[in-house]
């Protein structure tokens, strides 16, 4: 797929995912899954992301909590990583979740935490 919102798609993940990340996950994309791939690279990454109206810190924080909501650990993981190489702090990504268990629910909160830290020890943070 080339488009101009792709390839700055592209460019804007590889920044927040990890060039490693993005590049495996476009390398194992097949038949089925590479449609995916490229509408997430595309809209979710060159339309959305590239919005000048939010920070890519803040739209970190949202995606945390949002993702949070959602129990899905494998894209929290994913983000939380992100948010720190958008400039978020581990006290930042803390208060998020602590906002989650208060409007989304104490055990979508702790897996949250619990995935969080993992991310933040392995960073060495």
């Amino acid at each position: 797929m080339a488009s101009e919102k792709y390839d700055k798609g592209l460019a804007v993940r590889r920044e927040v995912l990890g060039a490693e990340y993005v590049d495996r996950a476009l390398a194992d994309a097949d038949d089925f899954s590479r449609p995916m791939q490229e509408l997430l690279t595309e809209y979710c990454w060159g339309e959305i992301w590239t919005q000048p109206e939010l920070p890519r810190k803040t739209r970190s924080l949202i995606n945390i909590g949002m993702i949070s909501a959602l129990n899905r650990p494998h894209e929290l993981k994913l983000h939380v990583r992100g948010a720190l190489r958008n400039g978020c702090t581990k006290e930042e990504i803390r208060s998020v979740l602590m906002q989650v268990a208060i409007y989304c629910g104490v055990p979508a909160a702790i897996d949250g935490l619990r995935v969080a830290r993992e991310v933040l020890k392995e960073e060495g943070i």
